[in-house]
């Protein structure tokens, strides 16, 4: 029996759940399959069991299915979620190249519902660095395009 979209969004929403009664993050899973509709990764929100700000339940999802892949990229894969990605997560599957992503709740039920309000992020993202909250400086501009010029230049650099 081929197993669908909903099929996979349970089994995040039953990792969210499962997660949140551990105490180990917020209510908040994902579940990473290929495209030959097999499971390739799991995740639940992690942050604090782990005190990482980053261990939400895509991010490790993704580290995880990238490490059983031994790959960076997700080509080809969907990725399901309790609830949509904030934009850190969803940031990390554009990065990974996944092909879709399927969630449940919408970041609004997030915020209304649980206190999760990720809209400042959204909208701090798109201010001026001067308007934003978070301090924000530039400098050293030349120095820092070195790097970036030695990139460009090398030979055996594996692009991604």
């Amino acid at each position: 029996m081929k197993k669908d979209d909903a099929h996979f969004l349970r089994m995040a929403i039953q990792l969210a759940e499962e997660g949140m009664k551990k105490g180990e993050g917020g209510p908040f899973g994902a579940v990473v399959v290929n495209a030959e509709g097999e499971v390739i990764a799991k995740g639940n929100n992690r942050v604090l069991i782990s005190s990482d700000p980053t261990a939400h339940a895509e991010v490790v999802a993704i580290r995880r299915a990238c490490a059983h892949l031994q790959n960076f990229q997700l080509e080809g894969c969907t990725i399901y979620a309790s609830c949509e990605p904030c934009p850190m997560c969803l940031g990390a599957i554009y990065w990974a190249r996944a092909e879709r992503l399927v969630f449940a709740a919408s970041r609004y039920d997030a915020a209304d519902i649980a206190g999760f309000d990720d809209n400042f992020i959204y909208e701090e993202i798109a201010a001026p660095f001067a308007e934003r909250r978070l301090k924000t400086t530039q400098m050293l501009h030349e120095e820092g395009l070195k790097p970036l010029r030695l990139w460009r230049e090398m030979e055996n650099k594996q692009p991604y």
